[in-house]
């Protein structure tokens, strides 16, 4: 019985050491058990609409970025389609390795750093 998809298997989409999803530009190598997406594992994305409050979150999102010596590109996405399709609502939004992690707030620096830490960003070749 499939019943609103209970019941049914979920198709797993292949993903690369950071969980983010595999494509033929990033691809997962087995045997380093890491991804060839930028070596740390987080894709990090700042959603706004290009007011104050949205380039202040990008700005201390990119300082936490370069005090924890990530080699991590910080995008700031301002396409509402795009945002939209993240489901978030109040902006700016913070989006890690496609996962909305904190929305509707501006984050210091330091708080952004915390963040990073708990979802397990790092600097290469620190495990």
């Amino acid at each position: 019985m499939g019943l609103f998809g209970f019941g049914k298997k979920m198709k797993e989409e292949p993903s690369c050491g950071c969980n983010g999803p595999v494509s033929e530009e990033k691809t997962y190598i087995a045997e380093e058990g890491s991804c060839t997406c930028g070596g740390n594992g987080c894709h990090i994305k700042v959603l706004g609409a290009g007011c104050k409050s949205c380039h202040e979150q990008h700005e201390n999102v990119k300082k936490a970025v370069a005090n924890m010596s990530l080699d991590a590109e910080v995008e700031y996405i301002t396409d509402m389609e795009k945002v939209m399709s993240y489901g978030v609502m109040s902006m700016p939004a913070i989006v890690v390795n496609e996962q909305v992690v904190s929305m509707g707030k501006v984050l210091k620096s330091a708080q952004v750093e915390e963040l990073l830490k708990k979802l397990g960003c790092r600097k290469e070749g620190i495990k």
